[in-house]
């Protein structure tokens, strides 16, 4: 009897020209290797926004075909599937080389919001996987895919998610859970880590080619530089810290926590990346702990701005074979200790409808964090109900978010002074642009994944509608925007997905 042989899985065909530039640095930067399948996946969720944001037809990406190659079970036309190489401190320790342990570079498209790199996350093991089993489990997966574009809905830098697939493949964590694959897009998943590699082992060669193709791809102002002597790789560096500088500003004003700021997640373009155990706060508690793991306190919610120029540091340690003077990679980084203060106050300004900057602002803006804090008001429903004041309304609902209420009182008395001296005319405006109504609460996405477990995934697509529009009122779903249930507090999120 003939033997039968599994004809080849024919790719699929998007339409897209494909390419993948990160391929060209050449083999020490990666291993080439395709997806593991997973048996029967299913559509979890699309981003129909960002589908349309890439000129990419969401009716086609919902195919039966498509959720087969965004799992990974079929080939896609023109991708070149590919896992980089890349080393880091975790928790404030060299761990040596870690690498794309569950992650598929497919390549980069050209889409009307310039060229896009997609990354399968979740895809099975790679040459990076150390222990790992290279999966990626649905909790994490809808968090990411939520939580990515809530910070997007907010305008702050971020990795985006095109759509989630599931499978009921058994993954082990803490108990066993099921699988899924994330399809993640960026401009580029190039990280502090990637530098670090080729610096601790002596690759100035190596090194030197993927600091040019950062500067060449995102940088190319570094090569006309007048600064630091013309030294490209110094302007690279303070280029990159002002941008982590700027981004760190942006997570401190809104509440977020990352949760795991090791050097491995950090984004050479200053892109929040790899959405493990974040969270944005409920109670304004600046030592807030979000990740479970981290026993140390080491990425609390006020450490956090620290912590990025720490890991600031690092990635100029791994730069100096390039940039050869050290005092000049220091002076590249001071930059983030004058961006940041700068830009967390303008921040601050904004969420408080201040158009103007006066010299009295910065206490009226530390006063109200340290009320917040001594009573842990709930962050964002304080400042939503203050632009809401800002508009016309009562002072009252503001008022009985404290309990120093004669504290309160003062701080709310100067407040209203300085927006009768500056005439309050836009600032309500301002506020409801700046403060949203919603925010991905823990609660929230826990209740969408328990929904989604039992594969109704109506509250993903919900709480996906709120994080693209978290400054809209959506009439009806008022009560995403209140207070958090007891039991979320409970709620413990760790490195585990």
């Amino acid at each position: 009897m003939d033997q039968v042989v599994d004809a080849p899985v024919r790719p699929l065909d998007l339409g897209l020209a494909w390419r993948n530039s990160f391929a060209g640095l050449g083999p020490a930067f990666f291993t080439e290797l395709d997806a593991a399948p997973l048996p029967s996946p299913y559509l979890v969720g699309l981003n129909r926004l960002l589908a349309a944001d890439m000129g990419l037809d969401a009716r086609r990406l919902s195919s039966a075909d498509a959720v087969e190659a965004f799992t990974g079970n079929r080939p896609i036309e023109g991708s070149q599937p590919l896992a980089s190489v890349y080393s880091g401190h975790q928790f404030g320790v060299w761990a040596g080389q870690l690498g794309d342990g569950r992650a598929l570079l497919l390549g980069e498209v050209d889409t009307p919001v310039g060229a896009q790199e997609l990354q399968l996350k979740g895809s099975g093991r790679t040459p990076y996987s150390r222990m790992g089993d290279g999966r990626a489990v649905l909790r994490s997966s809808i968090r990411e895919f939520l939580g990515s574009e809530a910070m997007n809905g907010l305008g702050i830098p971020t990795t985006r998610a095109l759509l989630v697939t599931g499978s009921d493949a058994p993954v082990r964590r803490e108990e066993i859970e099921s699988a899924a694959v994330v399809t993640r897009v960026a401009p580029s998943f190039v990280r502090f880590g990637h530098f670090e590699h080729f610096s601790s082992r002596g690759q100035n060669a190596e090194l030197a080619k993927l600091a040019d193709y950062v500067i060449d791809r995102f940088y190319p102002g570094c090569r006309a530089t007048a600064n630091f002597s013309g030294n490209a790789y110094a302007a690279l560096l303070e280029q990159v810290s002002e941008r982590t500088a700027a981004l760190l500003a942006q997570w401190q004003a809104v509440g977020f926590c990352h949760g795991v700021m090791n050097t491995d997640n950090m984004s050479i373009l200053g892109l929040t990346i790899d959405y493990g155990p974040f969270q944005f706060l409920d109670a304004f508690d600046p030592g807030h702990i979000c990740n479970h793991s981290d026993e140390q306190g080491r990425y609390a919610y006020n450490r956090q701005p620290n912590v990025a120029y720490w890991n600031l540091f690092c990635l100029g340690q791994a730069l100096l074979p390039l940039i050869g003077d050290q005092e000049l990679a220091l002076a590249a980084l001071e930059s983030y200790k004058t961006v940041f203060p700068r830009e967390l106050e303008a921040r601050m300004r904004a969420k408080l409808g201040l158009t103007d900057a006066q010299p009295a602002d910065r206490e009226l803006i530390e006063g109200i964090l340290r009320l917040l804090a001594q009573d842990r008001v709930d962050y964002t429903i304080f400042w939503r109900r203050l632009s809401h004041y800002a508009g016309g309304e009562s002072a009252e609902t503001v008022r009985d978010l404290f309990l120093a209420r004669e504290a309160f009182d003062g701080w709310m008395l100067q407040y209203s002074k300085r927006l009768e001296a500056m005439g309050r005319g836009n600032a309500a405006d301002l506020m409801l642009r700046t403060n949203p109504k919603y925010v991905l609460r823990n609660h929230l996405g826990e209740l969408a994944i328990r929904q989604a477990k039992l594969k109704d995934y109506s509250e993903v697509e919900d709480l996906l509608a709120l994080a693209q529009a978290p400054f809209g009122e959506h009439p009806g779903q008022d009560a995403k925007a209140g207070f958090p249930p007891d039991w979320a507090s409970r709620i413990e999120i760790s490195c585990s997905s």
